[in-house]
């Protein structure tokens, strides 16, 4: 039972330590997430591109929302974390912060599963701390751009780009990738089609943000 038990455990690391590997040269086939997406909209809207291909517009939009720290931590901002930690003890809304970065974003989305479990959240940290080894920033920032679900069975951003704009990604204006950043949080309820007052908040306070983010040279695979 035991040995069994040692085997079954064994090859569970090893796979997923070649995929992990694996991952550093080629997109995920398909996430659970996506999975999700189209048992819930009967669809699976998506086309994963090059880091290249993308365009700087989006690329800066989502570090400016997401994780402005993005080029300089090792997978995890702590300030960010103590930032979130402090506004949800004092919440009285039920409203919750989110400190994750992208990095951990990225290994929650091409590896594991939705929600907010003590397991889930573990095995996210121990995701985050060895893509952050293996893998370049780019190639995070490219399997993040390609898996995060963007909009209702909408995942990537060149298939976000088309649903919303009718264009590719490279071709995304500073506003229009602003949009599609302001969603980030919440795909499945806003919509730059028809935004609301807190995303058209959220939208020029990301451009703002577009003006202080710079892009390091690509450093490739």
């Amino acid at each position: 039972m035991w040995k069994t038990l040692k085997r079954l455990i064994l090859i569970l690391i090893l796979a997923n330590i070649l995929f992990i590997v694996w991952g550093r040269f080629f997109n995920p086939p398909i996430t659970i997430t996506q999975i999700g997406g189209y048992l819930d909209y009967g669809k699976l809207q998506r086309e994963y591109i090059p880091y290249d291909e993308m365009g700087e517009n989006i690329k800066k939009a989502v570090i400016a929302s997401e994780d402005q720290n993005f080029f300089v931590h090792q997978g995890f901002d702590f300030k960010a974390i103590e930032r979130a930690m402090k506004f949800n003890e004092k919440s009285t809304s039920g409203k919750m912060q989110g400190g994750s970065t992208i990095s951990q974003q990225t290994a929650k989305n091409v590896f594991l599963w939705q929600g907010r479990s003590w397991l889930r959240k573990g095995l996210e940290v121990i995701y985050t701390f060895i893509i952050e080894r293996v893998w370049t920033k780019e190639i995070i920032l490219e399997r993040y751009l390609n898996s995060i679900e963007m909009g209702q069975g909408v995942f990537g951003i060149e298939a976000a780009a088309d649903y919303y704009f009718h264009k590719p990604a490279k071709n995304l204006t500073k506003s229009e990738a602003a949009w599609i950043a302001a969603v980030l949080p919440n795909p499945k309820k806003y919509d730059p089609k028809n935004p609301t007052k807190k995303l058209n908040k959220k939208h020029k306070w990301i451009m703002q943000q577009m003006n202080h983010i710079s892009l390091p040279p690509n450093k490739g695979k």
